[in-house]
């Protein structure tokens, strides 16, 4: 069993999260003080991140800046992530309500006791890469074995390490693991064969950089990528997640309904607008310049867009493929229990219905992002 799915909770707060909305203004202002003002109460919650602020968490301070929290009666305070911050740690421990985390880490940590579950996937499509000079020669995941390699480690080895186990290498015994920091530096000083990065972000940092040689940024025909879901293992990456024994306790279910609507208005606002949203997130003070988020957010949103059902609709064949992926690779050991469930999000898109939202995107496309130097 993979999930837990009540049919009469999603219609039970379905209907009181629409009571609530009736109650608050719907206007579409972004004073959030003002529509506070008119809600009964308004409930304190935090949300603590994967990582620092950028575009891969827009649709979050989006829903802050365009006032969609405050719109469900919620005052929102978003965490930064960051490398000594684990979300689902953060999480557990009672110190956030909701937490951005990555399925296969975030069940890792479940099967070590955390008591947190999956409540809406936003991500629908996984974005992992293992990067390499275009003349290393290493164009698949078994021309790894025997080389040197970059790894993040944190947990975000986990998919790379099934992959590779899969693949019948053994990270353990058969590549050379090299602590790889949050940047490219090692492979572009050529200090290991290939390093992890993602596509909306590590990616970036290569064709922003100069090529000494030419004189001009680096072309996309300069390196070699291994897309882990090209490779078929697709993992679902960012998902939002709360604690079970939260979710028990009286009115805290209403609560994550309004939450998720509230941050599923935010990604739609965030595909029909990215560059509204690039600008929300530059004012928060990220260090990643203008052209670095326009890519970032443009790559995030081909992870949401075209959602496959509606945005946080989870796909049970694609979490079944993640856990498949991260047994066979033993990261975990065995699937996990109610890891999942579907009732808040289906809750939420009934709120967000009432406002004619398109939550699928299908005529979303893709824009032509153009790189400058550092990302500037």
């Amino acid at each position: 069993m993979h999930k837990r799915h009540s049919w009469g909770m999603t219609a039970a707060l379905a209907s009181s999260a629409l009571l609530l909305t009736g109650c608050v203004g719907m206007d579409g202002a972004s004073d959030g003080e003002a529509i506070n003002d008119s809600c009964e109460t308004v409930d304190d919650v935090t949300v603590v991140l994967q990582w620092v602020t950028q575009a891969q968490f827009a649709g979050y301070y989006a829903a802050e800046e365009n006032g969609y929290y405050a719109d469900r009666c919620l005052d929102v305070t978003i965490q930064e992530g960051g490398t000594n911050v684990v979300p689902q740690q953060v999480l557990a421990s009672g110190n956030a309500e909701f937490a951005v985390a990555h399925v296969t880490k975030a069940m890792v940590s479940r099967a070590e006791g955390a008591d947190i579950v999956n409540i809406g996937q936003v991500f629908e499509r996984g974005a992992y890469l293992q990067v390499a000079w275009a003349d290393t020669g290493i164009d698949s995941l078994d021309d790894i074995a025997g080389t040197s390699m970059g790894s993040w480690g944190s947990g975000n080895e986990l998919v790379l390490y099934a992959a590779l186990q899969a693949s019948g290498v053994d990270p353990a015994t058969d590549v050379d693991v090299v602590q790889q920091p949050f940047d490219m530096s090692l492979l572009l000083n050529r200090e290991v064969d290939s390093v992890q990065a993602k596509t909306y972000n590590e990616y970036a940092q290569l064709l922003e950089t100069v090529d000494p040689d030419t004189g001009e940024l680096h072309q996309e025909d300069d390196f070699s990528l291994i897309n882990l879901q090209d490779e078929g293992f697709a993992s679902l990456e960012d998902g939002i997640y709360a604690a079970d024994g939260w979710l028990a306790e009286e009115g805290n279910e209403d609560i994550a309904a309004r939450f998720l609507a509230a941050s599923y208005q935010g990604w739609i606002s965030c595909r029909d607008d990215a560059d509204a949203c690039v600008q929300a997130v530059l004012a928060q003070g990220s260090a990643l310049g203008a052209t670095h988020q326009e890519w970032m957010m443009n790559e995030v949103n081909a992870l949401i867009w075209p959602a496959g059902d509606q945005i946080g609709v989870m796909d049970e064949a694609a979490w079944d493929q993640t856990i498949d992926i991260a047994i066979d690779g033993e990261v975990l050991a065995e699937e996990p229990t109610d890891g999942y469930r579907t009732d808040l999000t289906e809750a939420a898109l009934a709120l967000l219905a009432v406002d004619g939202l398109d939550t699928v995107g299908a005529d979303w496309r893709r824009a032509e992002v153009e790189l400058t130097e550092g990302g500037a």
